[in-house]
């Protein structure tokens, strides 16, 4: 299910043995690289969001787009893998529901509410 974990975790998807990042720009752009050299980038323009991020250990790249419609917002990507992935994640009320495709070509579809996810 890796598509379900890349938006949730873009922002911290350049390692966990980084420990600081220098950012640089606000509002609609901001660039960060941290102390490993991993770097990625973040532009807002209206409803719409683009990431994209490089692992310097490995030499891969990944990227995020997100658009959001009321209460529904369609995530799609490449991996680091190389693959492409998409994502719907639509809210109601408590309920937020999430169903796509991970890079590898697999569906997956769960819904999460206060109790948790299933």
């Amino acid at each position: 299910m890796k598509a379900f974990l890349i938006p949730l975790v873009a922002a911290v998807a350049l390692g966990a043995t980084s420990v600081a990042a220098a950012c640089y720009g606000s509002g609609a752009y901001q660039s960060c690289t941290d102390n490993a050299g991993n770097s990625y980038s973040v532009n807002r323009y209206g409803n719409s969001t683009h990431m994209q991020g490089y692992n310097s250990q490995t030499g891969s790249s990944w990227s995020q787009n997100s658009t959001t419609y009321g209460n529904t917002t369609y995530h799609n990507g490449t991996a680091a893998d190389g693959g492409n992935w998409n994502m719907t994640q639509q809210s109601y009320g408590g309920i937020t529901t999430y169903s796509g495709t991970d890079s590898s070509g697999n569906s997956f579809s769960t819904t999460c509410t206060s109790y948790g996810c299933n």
